[in-house]
């Protein structure tokens, strides 16, 4: 499972995605949009509005929606680590 997420910096609910994420023990690879083009490309064919952005095996789901977040991990087969 690949799990991508777009961010750019002093974006709050990009803080809270990626702590969100590693509380729950999911593995990402970021990519900053505001210094990478590509991944702003990527983002606008996604048709997102805006930051953050979480791809999990090509499904986009955008912004910081913890119970969208966590329905998908589970269907790919993830254990969601409990966080505090």
């Amino acid at each position: 499972m690949q799990v991508t997420i777009y961010t750019r910096p002093h974006c709050f609910n990009c803080q809270l995605l990626k702590r969100y994420l590693d509380e729950k023990g999911v593995r990402y690879q970021e990519r900053d949009v505001s210094t990478d083009e590509a991944a702003l490309r990527d983002v606008e064919r996604i048709h997102a509005g805006g930051v953050p952005v979480t791809v999990i095996d090509g499904l986009a789901v955008l912004g910081f929606d913890k119970i969208r977040l966590d329905d998908e991990l589970k269907a790919q087969g993830v254990r969601i680590a409990e966080g505090p």
